[in-house]
Order: structure tokens, then C-alpha cells, then sequence
């Protein structure tokens, strides 16, 4: 029988942990609510000790949940140390393990920890409202994403404060921020030790130590269970033709992780409510970027780094009449005279492959003769997509497994291989419908439906609005 997990742990060789221990000595270290203490190394502190990184304190991680989950009010900076910590073990992992054959040095993981770090640095206020919902409707047809803008902030960060770091070292940290992004996605295959560029932001198959961490803190600031346990991979993991690849037995912990990711965006991220407040926040944006110029701010990352979430308290208390009506709006959600959800469907599977985004304008049209005539701008519709990481694919057939450690073969498990009963569908798409004006709700339900009736053939609404809502006024 060959070498066990414990074996290969006593056969490793113990001058990479005293060397790592050593630096952790020379560490500065923070408490940290999710995984204890953490040790900043003095490179990475001449990053955190900027306005621009420590603009990430002002940045909620999940937006405006926290006006419907009140605990949820950690940061981006919380999120981004986490996600540095998470790199290092999982980089720290792999070379106790597997260090002689795969040449990890220091320089290795110090890029690694740099890249978690400093991975959401251009990240826009909001969480997602920003880039997904705001910019698009200024900037149409832009391509834009947080992920180009913290290789940008990389840069400025670097120039403006005169940190000395090797050229090498900055590329492949903004290559590994860009792993996963769908604008410049470096080719796998085509990086020096390209196993290093599925820790912080996985572009093969999701699993990185990014959705480790917002997962498990996302769920403890909203007072939710999790029961998927990230560190059963990374001490399982295993570098095989420069991928990481995991253990066979461990596929459905895998599942559990994105079918977590699933339920949060289900019951948190997406939460009816939440979405209304966002809906009413890119109003109150929309109408307030020409006075303020909000989106002049993404072109320049020394202009970019002062807007944070504090863009809605500079609009709220000016008193230029030019903001009266973005002001107006906020005071409706401070006030919790929010948009009101009249009802949502969900898209039948069959029907997937072809839907296009639900508009304003199609439900206005398909409302009957009589009664009150509705306006596009009395309407707000939200096209919500859920799914396991990869659309409507099973994520698990993009990712390599093998048997044991004795065994070099890497391979995929096909779906009849898999539990009966996981999930056989991977995506949904659930389109919600709000009413700007509460007396408008039984006009904007009545027309909701004509609309699935004539899509679909059917109503697909699990059931029709609530009387107490349609009078509500």
C-alpha cells in the first residue's frame, strides 16, 4: 500500500514551514471574525497602508443587503484579507506537499498572497449594482469590469507610492486578478507554473480561495448556516499536469460549494427586497451622474479610488436642486417606501436556451384596454440568473479528479456518475416585476400575467399577487 496523506506529511520537507514560520515572526498580525489571526507580510503592508486599498473599508461586501440582512456590513477590506490569508495556505499547501516537483519559491508565494490581496481593489461600490446595473446604462456597449480596474489600481498604486517590487512579480499578480475575468482571460496553458493561477481567481472551473472566503463570511454576517468546508479541499488538493485538481470522494463537497453560492444568491444576494432597493438606487444614480459625473470615474484610478458607497450620503444631504430628485429617491428607501415586487416567475426549463432579458416596455404592452394606461417608467423589472457558476452547464464537467495519491491520471466525472440526487438542471432565471407607485400594483400584476400568457401559453407565477397588496396605496 502506498504512502497515506499522513505519511507524505512526515516525509515533507520541514524547512518550508520554518521558513514560513520565520516570516510570520516578521508579520504584522490582525484578528480576523472568520479565520483568526492573520499575518501581513511587508510587502503586502506597503499595499494596505494606501488610500486606495483602504478605500475598500468604505466599500459594503454585499451592498445594500445589509437594509434587509442588518448584519451583513463587513467590507470589501475584511473580504480582501481573507482572500490573501486563503491564498497563502492554499499556495503554502501545496508546496509542502508537492514543493520539490512543482519548484515553488518564495517569489511564487508572495505573487500568490499579492494577487488575493489586491484582487478586488478596483472593485465599484454597491458590490455588483455598479458594474452590472449602473455602468451599462451610461456607458452602452463599454467594456468595463472591477477586475480591469484593479489591474489599473495595481499600477497607480505601485507609481504613487514608490513600491519597490519586481516588474515580473506586478504582471503576473494583475495576470492572476484577470484569471477569471470573461474580457481578458489569460489562455490556460500558456503561463510558466499555470497551477498558480487557479487559487485566487479560478477561470477553469470556479474553485478558488475567493468563493472560499465570501461564502463562509457572507453566511456568518447574515446569520445563515454553512456547511461547505473549504479546508477539506485544500488539504486534499494536488497538482497534476499543472491544474489542481481534487480527490474523487471529495465531488459532492465540491457540489456543496456552489450549491451554497446557489442558495445565497437565492436568499441574500437576490432576496426580493434587496433587489428592490437596488432598483431604486441605480434611479437615484441614473439621475444624479450628469451633475456628479459618477461614471467620469472609471477612466482614471487616481479619480477612481475616491468613489465608495458614501455617493449616496454626498447626495442625500447636498441641497443642489439639481439632486432633488436622486435625493427624493433615497429618502423613499430611508423611509422604506420601497418599489413595489408585485410577483415573479421562473422561466420554464425548455425555455431557457432562447430567453431574452424581460423589459420595462414588454410588460407595458401587454396590458388590456381600460382602466389606468401605464408608462415605461412606472414599471421596473428585474431578470434574476442563478446557477452553479457555469450558466446552465454542471460545473463539476469542467473539473479534473483523481483517485488516490499513487495515481498521475486526472479525470472528469460524467453526470451519470454522480449522486441521483443532485440537481439535473444547473440554471435558473426568475423574472421579478416592481411597481414604482403603490397604487399601480394591481395594474402592473394584471399586465405581468397577460404577459406570461402570451410568452408561454400559461401562467407560470407560482401564484397570483396578494389582494393586501394590489390595495395598498
Amino acid at each position: 500500500m502506498g504512502a497515506s496523506v499522513i505519511d507524505e506529511l512526515s516525509l515533507a520537507p520541514v524547512h518550508n514551514f520554518n521558513s514560513s514560520f520565520q516570516d510570520l515572526r516578521c508579520s504584522k498580525h490582525v484578528h480576523d471574525n472568520v479565520h483568526g489571526n492573520i499575518y501581513l507580510d511587508p510587502l503586502s503592508l506597503k499595499f494596505i497602508d494606501t488610500e486606495q486599498f483602504q478605500r475598500l473599508r468604505e466599500l459594503k461586501q454585499l451592498g445594500l443587503t445589509h437594509m434587509v440582512y442588518p448584519g451583513a456590513v463587513h467590507s470589501r477590506f475584511e473580504h480582501s484579507l481573507g482572500v490573501y490569508w486563503l491564498a497563502r495556505e492554499a499556495v503554502e499547501k501545496l508546496r509542502y506537499y508537492q514543493g520539490a516537483e512543482l519548484d515553488i519559491d518564495h517569489n511564487d508565494i508572495q505573487t500568490v498572497k499579492l494577487a488575493g490581496l489586491l484582487h478586488d481593489v478596483g472593485h465599484g461600490p454597491f458590490s455588483h449594482l455598479f458594474e452590472r446595473e449602473f455602468l451599462p446604462q451610461v456607458l452602452s456597449g463599454y467594456e468595463w469590469s472591477h477586475e480591469l480596474m484593479s489591474v489599473k489600481m495595481v499600477d497607480h498604486i505601485v507609481d504613487e507610492h514608490h513600491i519597490d517590487i519586481d516588474s515580473g512579480m506586478i504582471k503576473r499578480v494583475k495576470d492572476m486578478i484577470l484569471s477569471s475575468s470573461e474580457f481578458t482571460r489569460p489562455k490556460v496553458g500558456s503561463r510558466e507554473k499555470g497551477f498558480l493561477y487557479d487559487i485566487v481567481a479560478n477561470g477553469r472551473n470556479g474553485i478558488d480561495v475567493d468563493k472560499f472566503d465570501y461564502i463562509v463570511r457572507d453566511c456568518r454576517a447574515c446569520g445563515l448556516g454553512c456547511n461547505f468546508q473549504f479546508q477539506r479541499l485544500m488539504e486534499t488538493m494536488r497538482v497534476i499536469d499543472d491544474e489542481i485538481c481534487y480527490k474523487a470522494k471529495d465531488y459532492l463537497t465540491i457540489h456543496k460549494l456552489f450549491s451554497t453560492r446557489a442558495d445565497l444568491y437565492r436568499t441574500v444576494y437576490m432576496h426580493p427586497k434587496v433587489k428592490a432597493i437596488e432598483l431604486m438606487l441605480v434611479d437615484a444614480l441614473l439621475k444624479a451622474n450628469d451633475y456628479l459625473e459618477i461614471s467620469s470615474h472609471i477612466h482614471d484610478p487616481s479619480q477612481y479610488w475616491k468613489l465608495d458607497d458614501s455617493v449616496v450620503k454626498t447626495i442625500e444631504t447636498a441641497s443642489d436642486q439639481e439632486l432633488k430628485e436622486s435625493r427624493d429617491l433615497i429618502l423613499q428607501i430611508r423611509r422604506r417606501n420601497l418599489y413595489q415586487f408585485c410577483n415573479e416567475y421562473a422561466v420554464p426549463k425548455d425555455k431557457l436556451e432562447n430567453f431574452k432579458d424581460v423589459t420595462a416596455k414588454d410588460i407595458v404592452c401587454s396590458q388590456k384596454n381600460g382602466g389606468v394606461m401605464l408608462q415605461e417608467d412606472d414599471v421596473a423589472v428585474s431578470n434574476v440568473r442563478i446557477d452553479l457558476t457555469r450558466g446552465r452547464n454542471n460545473p463539476l464537467e469542467r473539473i479534473h479528479f483523481f483517485k488516490d495519491y499513487e495515481s498521475n491520471d486526472k479525470f472528469k466525472i460524467s453526470d451519470d456518475r454522480i449522486s441521483h440526487l443532485l440537481p439535473t438542471s444547473y440554471q435558473d432565471m426568475i423574472v421579478r416585476v416592481y411597481s414604482k407607485k403603490p397604487e399601480l400594483v394591481e395594474a402592473i400584476s394584471e399586465a405581468f400575467e397577460n404577459f406570461q400568457l402570451k410568452t408561454y401559453g400559461i401562467k407560470t407565477q407560482v401564484h397570483a399577487t396578494p389582494e393586501k397588496k394590489k390595495r395598498r396605496i
